[in-house]
């Protein structure tokens, strides 16, 4: 029997809602959605399948809009006066991660921008945000617009990823154009005969695919992948798990109006040409940060034992002060033992450090290590 959210008044649902409950998922309340956390199958089952196989996850609660402009200079210099990345030189059919950032360097929220493969779509570019943010950002980037500039949203769409080391496998049979994308392309594709827009990335370390449809369609998709035998529904929880294992931040918990690009640890998201023009909220702290190196840094910590480390656990040298706390946190299952992260102070930063996690009262010996967690196999 589904479980159901106790109440579900002013919850939204996806276009697979019915279809999550007839699998006999577990619905909770997720950013003011109804979302499946588990299938029959189990977190830890849910999280090994997918790592091994494939595994499908509804992402539609998430902010899909198009930043409409005459041309695609006009577009991207509206976006690069809200971002650090550098959005002019982003190629046809790629896609490109980013923060909005606040005047004093925090992160109002991370994102996904893809440039239109077509020509004739040049002054348009596809914006993927956190559902939880996406009301915010959409009134961030309608205040702040050029004129000639506007922006889309596409509320009557869904989201699915498809994750996993046999993904590219069974995408290549319902769309044969797949095939040939690298990680990070984005393009229009006809997927088990819809339309769809699909990009080869996702947030599970593993290859896949982010298929974008619309809403009526998205059961027809969710359907026909998942009659793959290689291909199981999984939930909110391993996904938490997945990313964990694979170091990928979570907004609101690992970056937030508090944390910079460059504490984050994604300077890598900053291109050069930014770097040193600025121009985008934030350049002042961020530019320096990047020289001169931050006062904290995101770090992996890997606990002894097998007790997990959860969001707000205090770290501290052994015997000594306290330098930091523990942001995302948990078993992971992959890794065969607990793992997290967490922001600590530079000068402790390095892999290897010993620290020691205050974990219910008791001081547990931990370690600081190179993230992720299990090496990633994104399609280079």
């Amino acid at each position: 029997m589904a479980e159901t959210p106790a109440s579900s008044e002013g919850l939204n649902f996806t276009p697979l809602h019915e279809a999550h409950v007839a699998l006999g998922a577990k619905m909770v309340p997720f950013a003011g959605y109804a979302m499946p956390v588990q299938y029959p199958l189990g977190v830890l089952g849910e999280h090994n399948w997918t790592r091994e196989n494939a595994g499908l996850f509804d992402v539609s609660h998430m902010g899909q809009a198009l930043l409409a402009g005459p041309d695609h200079a006009t577009t991207a210099a509206a976006l690069e006066a809200l971002v650090p990345a550098d959005i002019l030189n982003l190629g046809r059919g790629r896609q490109r991660y980013t923060q909005f950032t606040t005047a004093d360097g925090g992160i109002i929220d991370d994102l996904m921008v893809s440039r239109p493969l077509a020509e004739d779509e040049d002054g348009t570019l596809v914006l993927v945000v956190n559902a939880a943010c996406k009301a915010g950002d959409y009134a961030h980037l309608e205040a702040r617009l050029p004129a000639g500039v506007s922006l889309i949203p596409q509320e009557g769409r869904a989201l699915l990823a498809l994750q996993g080391p046999k993904a590219a496998a069974v995408m290549e049979k319902l769309a044969p154009d797949s095939a040939a994308m690298a990680f990070m392309a984005a393009q229009p594709m006809t997927v088990a005969g819809l339309s769809a827009h699909v990009s080869r990335s996702g947030y599970t370390g593993e290859d896949g695919f982010e298929i974008s449809v619309a809403g009526g369609d998205a059961v027809a998709l969710w359907n026909a992948l998942l009659a793959d035998e290689a291909v199981k529904p999984i939930g909110l929880g391993a996904r938490d798990s997945l990313r964990l294992e694979a170091g990928l931040c979570l907004y609101g918990h690992d970056i937030d109006l508090t944390t910079s690009p460059v504490e984050a640890a994604l300077t890598w998201s900053i291109q050069k040409r930014r770097r040193l023009e600025g121009g985008f909220p934030g350049a002042d702290r961020i530019c320096r940060e990047i020289a001169e190196g931050p006062a904290r840094l995101r770090v992996g910590l890997k606990p002894e034992g097998r007790a997990p480390a959860r969001e707000g656990t205090e770290v501290r040298l052994p015997g000594g002060p306290a330098i930091g706390t523990v942001t995302s946190g948990g078993f992971g299952p992959t890794a065969g033992g607990p793992v997290a992260m967490g922001y600590v102070e530079a000068a402790h930063a390095a892999p290897g450090t010993a620290v020691e996690l205050i974990v219910r009262g008791r001081a547990l010996p931990a370690s600081i290590v190179t993230l992720p967690f299990v090496p990633s196999r994104f399609r280079r």
